[in-house]
């Protein structure tokens, strides 16, 4: 069983949590029995989250040897350049050495059926914000956000739209569907 889930901003990718108080995880929101994540999004991303019974689909999705793409919208501080997509495009050497070249481009708007987040990223008068879309290949730790920080694009908001062929659209935040395959 392939389950694709909209994870709302705030909720832990895991089905406990033990701090006090406790934070939401997917325990909330009905999720059949016996799944459990491939891959993560951290408690401050948003979007697409596949679950699976079956620990070598887990792998599959999650491993970096096989290189799913993940696509993502990214709310960026600043107005985005196509020089700092072209860096984006040719990798970025983190602190955990380079990344692989990501697919990445400007976005005039964020798309219309993009939801709005809860609670509301701060706007700013003075500090302009644009979005951008991101695919990558790898899944390191805050991989997304450190990526855009490093061509001087602090990330506001992050949404995962797709992970491989599964894609989020039509899928409300908190709601889940089986997946075909």
């Amino acid at each position: 069983m392939l389950i694709a889930f909209n994870k709302p901003y705030g909720v832990l990718t895991q089905f406990t949590d033990r701090s006090e108080p406790p934070r939401p995880t997917l325990a909330g929101f009905g999720l059949p029995a016996g799944v459990y994540a491939a891959g993560r999004l951290d408690a401050d991303s948003e979007g697409l989250l596949l679950l699976s019974d079956d620990g070598a689909r887990i792998a599959q999705i999650s491993s970096p040897k096989f290189k799913w793409p993940k696509t993502y919208l990214v709310q960026v501080e600043g107005v985005p350049e196509e020089a700092q997509m072209a860096q984006l495009r040719a990798g970025i050497t983190l602190n955990d050495g380079p990344t692989l070249p990501a697919q990445a481009h400007i976005l005039a708007n964020a798309p219309d059926w993009l939801w709005p987040r809860d609670p509301p990223v701060r706007f700013r008068k003075r500090v302009p914000d644009g979005w951008i879309e991101l695919t990558i290949k790898e899944g390191r730790n805050r991989q997304v956000r450190r990526m855009c920080a490093a061509v001087g694009l602090p990330c506001l908001r992050l949404v995962r739209i797709s992970v491989g062929p599964h894609r989020l659209e039509g899928l409300p935040p908190g709601h889940w569907r089986q997946e075909p395959g």
